[in-house]
């Protein structure tokens, strides 16, 4: 056990929960202690991340965020990617002829509407919704970009196939209804993941990392000791190895206790 990763909302975070319990910073933070380095491999930025851990900075000073664009190890960001500017005007010269849907870009923690209303941005993602502000196309590339539509499944993910054909150069992932991800092609959770193990020197099967969703996919399938939580999605759950219990049962914080007592906690 020398590197664990694991996804924030559903995986660590119950549904409902505004910050991560405090019994799984605990179980993080004795990993930490065990020389383990030990972080959340999320699609939020730091500085959300941070707000999630209830400003806990020993839990997030290893840390992937916005699915991979940043990389953090010993509170330093040691590699960023962004999205062009110019891709982003595209993007939301598209997003505005459909129904419902937009784009927002962030500054930090602060969501930043440039495509859409609040009013549909709340209903996709209400945390964002209700403290966006309004914003002209960046002028600079940015890290953070996520497309929203107010709608069903099946109309977020017709608009992720939408802004996949039209911007090759990027890739888009549905987290959840009403809300899609995206990473520069190729770049994702589990390329950083992997990326951080090379950095950091880890050797493959000291890695652990955990997830529950269809982001999660790519670090599930990078890594050799990855786990899914029983509230998982079918995808999360066949691309995993191992299996644990429910987020709600905070089976997370149990499996990385095992682990930092020198347990292997997953059935073989």
């Amino acid at each position: 056990m020398r590197l664990i990763l694991t996804d924030i909302d559903r995986t660590i975070l119950p549904y409902g929960m505004r910050s991560v319990p405090r019994r799984t910073r605990e179980a993080m933070r004795g990993a930490i202690s065990r020389g383990c380095a030990v972080g959340p491999c999320t699609g939020r930025a730091l500085a959300w991340a941070s707000i999630l851990f209830d400003g806990d900075d020993e839990c997030v000073s290893t840390c992937i965020a916005t699915n991979g664009l940043q990389v953090y190890h010993a509170g330093e960001k040691v590699l960023e990617k962004t999205i062009p500017a110019e891709c982003v005007r595209r993007m939301a010269a598209l997003v505005s002829e459909l129904p419902h849907a937009g784009l927002v870009y962030f500054d930090d923690a602060q969501p930043l509407l440039c495509a859409g209303t609040a009013e549909d941005l709340t209903a996709a993602f209400p945390r964002y919704g209700k403290i966006c502000e309004p914003a002209g196309l960046p002028a600079h590339d940015v890290v953070k970009v996520n497309a929203f539509v107010a709608g069903d499944d099946a109309q977020t993910r017709e608009l992720a196939r939408l802004l996949s054909h039209e911007l090759p150069e990027l890739d888009f992932d549905v987290p959840q209804t009403g809300f899609t991800n995206i990473m520069p092609k190729g770049w994702n959770k589990g390329a950083a993941a992997l990326y951080l193990r090379d950095y950091l020197g880890v050797a493959p099967e000291d890695v652990f990392v955990f997830g529950d969703a269809e982001n999660d996919l790519t670090m599930l399938e990078a890594v050799e000791n990855s786990v899914a939580v029983s509230n998982a999605t079918p995808a999360a759950a066949e691309a995993a190895r191992w299996h644990i219990g429910a987020c709600e049962d905070l089976a997370v914080a149990d499996a990385i206790d095992a682990l930092s007592r020198g347990e292997f906690p997953f059935e073989r």
